[in-house]
């Protein structure tokens, strides 16, 4: 549907979902909005300080913190068992991420940005797969960004050995979300699995995601109003976890002034996007890089 808001979220009683980077921004208020409709939640995140602040901001609902460091494929392992323990997954929300920060690598040495946005989520996703193909219809949703749109996967230099450009890197691990959810879906349909895979993209929000810009605190106010707040930026990402009619594949976003503020709906996307031959060779060095197969065979 198109005009999705928070008001769309059908009751959730009985569901449980991940959501990662739960404890801030875009994520803080998709787990907000799933635990007041019922469902129980679990805050994937490093800190468990700050989890627990969460919960307490949230109040009511069934919510626990699931420790996730999405810079370290020990931690993705440790979460993906602990969860797996869970009486049933319905949702995993992968939503947190790391946007234009000074050159840092993750534990395996990844570049942050590729490391966290893609391959974490990666890893983690296919290590959940099978619990989440326990339940009836669940759903994974992987969260992108309009910086897809000026995304290129710099196969020649994926990790950054060779140079940095944080903006680069970040467009290149938006469009890798892109390649991932679509690629993923793919494959489960062709393996006819109960799980389906979406995407979403929150237009321009105001979140602590946009720290390492200078430009950013400054404008923040601004941006809550002329654009979306974190709120509003968290409606596709609820369209793509609980909308009855959407379906695998989909892709979700604000419908207003570029695609930037607004209700969710169908979003637009690149053919970049699109390309099934690109989606492929990233699935493939993804597995390489995180040891992590998912054991779905190409559409």
């Amino acid at each position: 549907m198109t005009g999705f808001t928070e008001a769309d979220v059908p009751d959730q009683s009985g569901k449980c979902f991940i959501v990662t980077g739960a404890n801030t921004g875009l994520g803080f208020d998709v787990a907000r909005v799933l635990a007041g409709k019922g469902a129980r939640v679990l805050l994937a995140c490093r800190d468990a300080g700050k989890a627990a602040e969460a919960i307490g901001r949230i109040g009511a609902g069934d919510m626990a913190h699931l420790p996730l460091d999405l810079a370290d494929l020990a931690s993705v392992r440790a979460a993906a068992e602990a969860a797996s323990r869970e009486p049933r997954i319905d949702g995993l929300i992968n939503n947190a991420g790391v946007m234009i920060p000074p050159l840092t690598r993750t534990a395996q040495g990844f570049e942050l940005q590729f490391g966290v946005n893609h391959l974490g989520h990666f890893a983690l996703t296919g290590l959940l797969l099978p619990k989440l193909a326990q339940a009836p219809a669940a759903r994974v949703v992987v969260t992108a960004s309009l910086a897809h749109r000026r995304g290129v996967i710099n196969w020649d230099d994926l990790n950054s050995e060779k140079d940095y450009n944080r903006g680069a890197c970040y467009g290149q691990s938006k469009l890798a979300n892109m390649l991932h959810f679509a690629e993923l879906d793919r494959r489960l349909r062709a393996a006819r699995s109960p799980v389906s895979a979406l995407g979403c993209h929150p237009g321009v929000a105001a979140t602590d995601l946009m720290r390492n810009t200078g430009w950013f605190r400054p404008l923040a106010p601004l941006l809550g109003v002329f654009l979306n707040t974190a709120a509003k930026g968290a409606w596709p990402a609820l369209q793509a976890a609980c909308d009855p009619a959407a379906e695998g594949g989909d892709y979700y976003g604000p419908q207003g002034l570029g695609e930037t503020r607004g209700a969710s709906g169908p979003a637009s996307r690149t053919a970049a996007a699109l390309d099934e031959g690109l989606a492929r060779r990233l699935w493939n060095v993804s597995v390489e890089m995180t040891g992590v197969d998912p054991g779905l065979s190409p559409s």
